[in-house]
């Protein structure tokens, strides 16, 4: 493709950097949205580099077998550390390609004449748009002013990634849902297209008029007049955008139909999405259908978006040079590598294709000693009163930046001596130099306190809450990176610091507590950087002077969490004498509840239990303390009786006793007929694409039928004559009730005897 050049008339512009991807050979498009909101489309000369490693004889033979090769543009030998634990430069082979695209493939190229054990190859992985950021030390949503050349762009940046206080352009954002005139109970590609609606704040525009190829025509013709910068779907990766792709093929149609600023059309051909697992848990992304100059989002697809809202996806985008799309879809784990990345080839570090740092050799007793995770306190299960609560702020992040963790600083090959030593196991750290990890930690620990504090001191509600969507934001970045460290396929990563990080943080945590009980508090319970303090004779002094003296001890800030009325700590429901770590609910002093490990805190609980629940909270908030709290308990149970009354006259929708599951695991590898899986073999007779990660929604219709496929109904095929299966929903109901109440002898046999009548409520002494 032969390269485009800028508009000759156009000489200087100013604004701010708002859609990057790579379009001619040896070309970026940049999307500007200019001072006065012109959306302006630039081109910016940029060629990928590569850099492979190995012995220099070895870097000069391949040089020689590399010479005439057409994707390469040119090849210099140039100095860069390589493995992260040695403080040394090495000489590497740079070499410029033509075209990205040409990049796998060359790769493999270079393994192959090496024989896979003779070169590495670096910095291969970089999507384009990524690499441009970080070579022109740019990111999304910057402010700055750029020469316009014929081929390339000479930009002068007038933001910072460290400011707070910056501005944003107006964005025109507009949500994209369709109807469709299903053939079956679930649309299909085949279906006919109904209507289309557009929305924003201004207006809404239905476009139902004409025959199909009309609608889809008019659908181009809309947005392009609306020109929205953010085009907002339900489902458009997986569904939306493939199917009015297929339908403008079959209307034949498909080369006009253009929802891109730039002439693009969406692109018919489907593909399967990517089921993968992460802490634990299987999840399913859909492939993602992208516009260009334009950014879409798929709000069944993102998950900064759903937590932070637009001013935290900004926030991760600019934070971590990540182009807004991709910051959408992205795990907050590729984010937070993404800013990594970025600080490597600032230090020129070279990012590795795999990762180079082995775990370093530990016997039976040095795994026993510091692999033991986060500290702990078991809780004193029961209702307390007058309990402060603790925390130390992003306490893994801070001690990470504290003590200079990182893959090139622990255990490495400069400060054998070091003063900085891991407790337990005694592993040095380097003093030399800041490593990756933790410069990165440390701009993100400060840049979010920034946000805290700036959230604080405003009056400005609107501004409050984007100081606290952009703070929420950088709290997912910096409560990942713990856990990144240790992951296997993390670049920078290092199980040994992981371990160390942990036992710094037990360190923290059990300072901490001797301080408090040195000053007379009880430790209620403590888990990891939290802890419950009971001292009836103290005021909000004395927990400030408190956390003031922790903070100063051990480095890391201790923040006071508020006093509550009560707190409720909670057991096992398998083991009723087992205290649980990280089930509890209370009412602080201003009133805000708090819940931890109950049903409200699920998404799989159906609205009509968590909205039981939480009512039945709320009533028991109203307590000043443990006696006030008892006399409460008959009112709380009044409330279960109220929704069973409603559950039993048929008032409750069938859609507020949905339930969701997550596929843990492909259907056809599941061993028993559990119901997520009833629902999914539903939906797979019904053409639907079903994969491990995805959540099936269903309804209890016959929960214990012995013919399976009628157990549940999946929300999708529900119809007006499907009825909900009440006894398990009233089962559902006790089991949330007794839960809150078990600390106080009630077992869900106990609430439905009470709500049918058959016994009092009991009183609890204390």
């Amino acid at each position: 493709m032969q390269k485009e050049s800028n508009p000759p008339n156009l000489k200087r512009v100013k604004g701010w950097i708002f859609d990057i991807y790579p379009s001619a050979i040896g070309q970026m498009s940049v999307w500007i949205i200019a001072e006065n909101g012109q959306r302006i489309r630039l081109l910016d000369e940029f060629d990928p580099r590569i850099y492979v490693s190995g012995r220099e004889e070895d870097l000069k033979k391949l040089l020689s077998q590399l010479f005439s090769n057409k994707p390469m543009l040119s090849c210099r030998f140039v100095y860069k550390y390589i493995i992260p634990i040695t403080n040394r430069k090495a000489k590497v082979l740079e070499v410029t390609l033509k075209d990205y695209q040409q990049k796998p493939f060359f790769v493999r190229r270079i393994l192959q004449i090496g024989r896979h054990r003779h070169f590495q190859v670096h910095n291969c992985d970089l999507k384009p748009a990524q690499a441009y950021l970080y070579e022109r030390d740019l990111f999304p949503l910057a402010f700055m002013e750029a020469e316009v050349e014929e081929y390339r762009l000479r930009i002068r940046l007038l933001d910072s990634v460290e400011s707070t206080n910056y501005l944003i352009p107006s964005l025109r954002i507009t949500r994209a849902s369709l109807e469709i005139n299903k053939k079956k109970r679930i649309a299909r590609f085949s279906d006919p297209l109904k209507a289309i609606v557009l929305s924003s704040d201004e207006k809404e525009v239905l476009i139902d008029s004409g025959d199909e190829k009309d609608k889809l025509l008019q659908l181009v013709k809309k947005v392009r007049r609306l020109d929205p910068d953010i085009l907002l779907t339900k489902g458009g990766d997986s569904f939306i955008f493939p199917y009015l792709a297929k339908r403008a093929l079959v209307n034949n149609v498909l080369n006009e139909f253009i929802l891109s600023r730039e002439e693009v059309p969406l692109v018919a051909k489907y593909r399967r999405g990517r089921s993968y697992f992460s802490y634990g848990r299987t999840y399913y992304r859909s492939p993602t259908r992208r516009l260009y100059g334009r950014i879409h989002i798929d709000e069944n697809n993102t998950f900064i978006l759903r937590e932070s809202g637009i001013y935290g996806l900004i926030e991760i985008a600019r934070t971590c040079r990540v182009p807004l799309h991709r910051a959408s879809r992205s795990s907050i784990g590729t984010s937070m590598s993404s800013l990594q990345y970025y600080q490597a080839m600032k230090d020129e570090f070279l990012i590795p294709r795999n990762k180079l740092v082995a775990e370093a050799f530990k016997s039976a007793y040095d795994l026993l000693v510091g692999d033991r995770g986060g500290f702990v306190y078991e809780p004193r299960m029961g209702i307390h009163e007058k309990v402060g609560e603790v925390d130390f702020s992003s306490m893994y992040p801070s001690l990470m930046a504290k003590y200079n963790i990182s893959a090139e600083t622990v255990l490495c090959d400069c400060c054998p001596d070091s003063k900085l030593r891991i407790p337990e196991l005694d592993y040095h750290i380097c003093e030399k130099r800041n490593g990756i990890v933790a410069k990165v930690l440390s701009f993100a620990v400060k840049k979010r306190l920034c946000y805290k504090r700036l959230a604080k001191e405003t009056s400005n509600d609107a501004l409050r809450e984007v100081y606290n969507s952009r703070q929420g934001a950088l709290k997912w970045i910096l409560v990942t990176c713990f856990g990144y460290l240790g992951y296997r396929n993390a670049k920078f990563g290092t199980v040994d610091g992981h371990m160390g990080v942990c036992a710094f943080g037990r360190q923290a945590l059990l300072k901490a507590a001797h301080i408090a009980e040195k000053r007379g508090f009880s430790v209620i319970h403590g888990i990891v950087d939290s802890l419950w303090l009971k001292n009836e004779e103290v005021d909000l002094n004395d927990y400030v002077s408190l956390c003031d003296e922790v903070s100063e001890e051990v480095g890391v800030p201790l923040d006071f969490g508020g006093c509550y009325k009560w707190i409720v700590f909670l057991p096992s429901k398998i083991h009723p004498n087992v205290p649980v770590l990280n089930r509890y609910y209370g009412v602080k002093e201003d009133g805000s509840i708090k819940v931890r490990g109950l049903e409200v805190r699920r998404r799989d609980t159906p609205k009509f239990v968590y909205a039981a629940q939480m009512d039945m909270i709320k009533v028991l908030s109203s307590a000043d303390d443990s006696v006030a709290f008892v006399e409460k308990i008959p009112d709380a149970l009044k409330v279960i009786r109220e929704y069973r009354r409603r559950l039993l006259d048929g008032k409750v929708p069938v859609w507020d006793l949905i339930v969701t599951k997550r596929l843990s695991k492909e259907p056809e590898n599941y061993t028993q007929k559990v119901s997520q899986l009833i629902a999914a073999e539903q939906l797979l007779k019904e053409g639907v694409e079903v994969s491990a990660g995805k959540s099936v929604r269903f309804l209890f219709t016959s929960a214990e039928n012995r013919r399976y496929e009628r157990r549940v109904k999946a929300k999708e095929l529900i119809e007006e004559q499907t009825s909900a299966d009440v006894k398990k929903y009233l089962s559902l109901l006790y089991s949330a009730a007794s839960n809150i109440l078990s600390p106080f002898g009630y077992s869900p046999k106990e609430v439905y005897d009470y709500v049918r009548g058959y016994q009092h409520v009991k009183l609890t002494s204390f």
